[in-house]
């Protein structure tokens, strides 16, 4: 009888481990098909949800809060998958919407790729400092409160995005910054002949051109009236300065009584000569920039015309005929409301 010799063991031997290599390779490439199959299938969240990724986290705590929402079936698949990706320890952190019906796949993409939610806060142009802290310390999903107040006239009137989190004085800082570059840009640019000295004061009377009147296209009109008694040792007489005097910008909630007319406050541009010592608002670019170059007029007043604009006058006389003018809408307003 003829025996096998080690050759043919040997080969025999070569044989089992390649079918066991195959058999090996065969499985994991059903484990892999299968692996793909189930993270890339919808996954079983039935809204949009929003996941809130707190600075630190890692993928056991996003994976915690994802199981939470709804989102994962086999919380294991994730972490599996995030591995496989090469997910930092740390993710990035922010909210981030998580559709309905996403896979693993998307959700891993989202966490490595995806937009963060953002939030939005805005300040109205005109408010004053401490009217646009308390609309940021309205704003939710901030944290901190704004301390210290601003100064009057430091921040740019605008809407500005942030994300959960995020610091409430980080914001006014992005505010004041903006402030500082738009004035730097704008400042080199002004009239020459502005009866102006420094940029602050530019912001100064911004702010009183802003508060007496809401219609962006006086603004430069407006300007002029200001700049063309400046030059002319006129005082401003500006109404919103009396209010910001006794009140610091708070709405009066009625007329002017001729008593507070005629009050002395740092801040009366009826009794004092020149500018308030700051701004009474915060003023937004429009102002900014009607200040910096007003129209070329010889107005020297103006009053309201009943429709929230203004009529403009270059005398005395012609003022005073258009205040009569206003006179008789407002008691025609109020006989009508009577």
């Amino acid at each position: 009888m003829r025996t096998r010799g080690r050759g043919g063991a040997v080969v025999g031997a070569i044989r089992v481990v390649l079918i066991l290599a195959i058999v090996a390779s065969v499985a994991a490439l059903g484990v892999a098909i299968e692996f793909e199959r189930r993270v890339t299938r919808p996954g079983p969240l039935e809204a949009d949800q929003v996941l809130w990724i707190k600075r630190g986290d890692g993928v056991d705590n996003v994976t915690r809060s994802l199981t939470s929402l709804g989102a994962l079936e086999r919380p294991v698949l994730l972490k599996v998958a995030a591995r496989l990706e090469k997910l930092t320890p740390a993710l990035r952190a922010g909210e981030f919407v998580i559709p309905a019906g996403s896979s693993i796949r998307d959700i891993i993409a989202i966490l490595k790729d995806g937009d963060p939610l953002l939030r939005f806060v805005t300040v109205p142009e005109g408010m004053t400092s401490r009217q646009a802290a308390a609309i940021i310390d309205a704003a939710p999903m901030l944290t901190g409160t704004v301390d210290p107040l601003p100064a009057e006239g430091s921040l740019l009137p605008e809407t500005y995005s942030y994300q959960r989190g995020d610091d409430r004085n980080a914001v006014v800082a992005r505010m004041q910054a903006a402030h500082d570059r738009l004035l730097s840009s704008l400042w080199p640019d002004r009239d020459p002949q502005l009866p102006l000295d420094t940029p602050e004061e530019a912001v100064i009377l911004a702010s009183i051109v802003e508060k007496e009147t809401g219609v962006a296209a006086e603004r430069p009109r407006v300007a002029a009236v200001f700049v063309n008694r400046l030059n002319r040792g006129m005082r401003l007489q500006s109404d919103p300065t009396i209010i910001y005097g006794l009140t610091q910008g708070e709405p009066l909630g009625r007329g002017l009584y001729r008593s507070e007319v005629q009050r002395e406050t740092p801040y009366n541009t009826y009794v004092i000569d020149g500018l308030p010592p700051t701004p009474i608002a915060n003023p937004g670019e429009a102002s900014l920039r009607a200040v910096l170059n007003p129209l070329s007029t010889d107005d020297l007043y103006f009053v309201a015309d009943g429709t929230g604009g203004h009529v403009f006058a270059k005398t005395l006389a012609e003022h005073s005929r258009n205040v009569r003018e206003w006179r008789k809408i407002e008691a025609a307003r109020r006989k009508a409301g009577q």
